[in-house]
């Protein structure tokens, strides 16, 4: 008992009670079921935010990329993996120019 009384701060309340107030300490309030799901929601809503904007300057930069990049058909668009296969060629073959220059 010695050992409760001293973790308790005092033992003026029963052994249940602190372990409840310990348990809700980073909360300002219990959350209901309505108020976790629109927090999941508005949570959903914004990573849904991030991702569209990731990948919006993700095809901003490939679009760059492919501007620069010599391609013979002028209207053909490489796809992402092309564009960053052929620009991995491309620079390792203008280096092994300027190398053996």
């Amino acid at each position: 008992m010695p050992a409760e009384a001293a973790s308790s701060g005092g033992g003026a309340e029963p052994p249940g009670a602190p372990r409840e107030r310990r348990r809700r300490r980073g909360r300002a309030r219990a959350r209901t079921e309505a108020l976790l799901h629109t927090l999941k929601r508005s949570r959903r809503v914004k990573a849904n935010d991030r991702e569209r904007n990731r990948m919006h300057h993700l095809n901003a930069a490939l679009d760059e990329l492919r501007s620069v990049l010599p391609t013979f058909p002028d209207d053909t668009k490489l796809t992402k993996i092309e564009t960053l296969r052929f620009a991995y060629n491309y620079i390792w073959a203008l280096s092994e120019t300027l190398r053996l220059a």
